[in-house]
């Protein structure tokens, strides 16, 4: 049961309320059971208070102060909880459903068997915050802060934004949260979090799903790195595991014998053609080694791409047979997103064909 006197005060206002912790910094408020749904609470101190089992439901505490506050088993459906300060917070049970905590500051915070269906974590700071059983149906966590944050036994295969989760450091996603999401995570949010491409190639494979392998090899022109940088990630964030290496890099027997061998390992090559490339002296070796292995494999291995006219303009040897027998892909305007996305898009689909 709430403190009576603490309640009477609070319903006199925030200002109120402020002034009486100010005064009293050493009381820890007991609002335990109390019933306050819709109420205006914007930048409450409810610092280190015991909220337990509260109803806030759809009320205001924007900007609020609960720094290590208890809300255990609180009701706070719809609350808004935007720009709050809710450091090491304790939501054990809580029902967040609809909640706001947009720009607010979790660390530390325990979300054990919370619910937060369709809750808003917009660029809040989830730095070592605690997740376990917790319920996220449709949560956004779009453009949230981590950092040693942990996910324990938890469903994020309907989870908004973990692509654009910014990480500031590695975080724990427990085995069984994977099973739980069957595998329907991001890779890139695994990656972020920490987790070694080798583990999060085999994680189709742990959710019976079998794994869809797809890998390929990128060859360029170290004058080109910038644009085969860009293609290199957006492949890996897309599933695709990349391994690249200028064409011109420094000859020698060990390094040609580890191209080759990564050119077989690997499904597809990717070529990206250029004035600079079509003159290396490793783009002929490549070409011919790729059309050996889909010989070989009988399925298309060499995938061409360009980035100018040069490959456009050659009639004989080995570039005049590429641009005669293979279509080419133009990425001449990669510069520009729309165009860009564009040729991705179908790069991407070809290379999954």
């Amino acid at each position: 049961m709430a403190n009576q006197e603490h309640l009477h005060i609070l319903k006199q206002g925030v200002e109120v309320w402020n002034k009486w912790r100010e005064n009293n910094p050493l009381i820890i408020p007991d609002l335990t059971y109390a019933y306050l749904r819709k109420a205006n609470l914007v930048k409450v101190n409810f610092e280190r208070a015991n909220l337990l089992e509260m109803n806030l439901s759809e009320s205001d505490l924007s900007n609020a102060n609960l720094y290590e506050a208890n809300l255990s088993i609180a009701n706070l459906n719809r609350i808004n909880l935007s720009d709050a300060d809710c450091y090491g917070v304790n939501f054990y049970k809580t029902n967040l459903s609809d909640a706001d905590f947009s720009g607010s500051n979790l660390e530390r915070a325990n979300f054990l068997d919370t619910k937060l269906f369709n809750a808003t974590l917009y660029k809040s700071n989830l730095s070592d915050a605690h997740f376990e059983r917790a319920k996220l149906k449709k949560t956004d966590f779009f453009q949230a802060i981590l950092s040693g944050t942990t996910f324990e036994d938890i469903d994020l295969s309907t989870v908004v934004g973990l692509d654009s989760i910014i990480h500031y450091g590695p975080s724990t996603i427990g085995v069984d949260t994977i099973y739980k999401s069957n595998g329907n995570i991001p890779e890139v949010f695994l990656r972020g979090c920490g987790l070694p491409d080798e583990f999060i190639e085999y994680i189709p494979s742990l959710t019976g799903k079998g794994i869809e392998y797809y890998s390929c090899f990128i060859s360029y022109s170290h004058r080109d790195e910038e644009f085969a940088k860009r293609v290199h990630n957006d492949l890996q964030a897309k599933g695709v595991r990349c391994w690249f290496a200028p064409h011109d890099m420094k000859i020698g027997d060990k390094i040609r014998a580890t191209i080759d061998d990564s050119i077989r390992l690997h499904d597809k090559l990717l070529l990206i053609l250029s004035e600079h490339s079509v003159q290396s002296d490793w783009v002929e070796h490549e070409v011919e080694h790729a059309l050996d292995l889909e010989r070989e494999r009988k399925k298309t291995s060499l995938f061409p791409v360009r980035i100018d006219d040069a490959i456009m303009d050659s009639t004989t040897g080995w570039s005049g047979n590429v641009k005669r027998q293979r279509h080419i892909g133009d990425f001449t305007q990669w510069k520009q997103h729309d165009t860009y996305q564009g040729a991705f898009d179908r790069l991407l689909r070809d290379l999954k064909a």
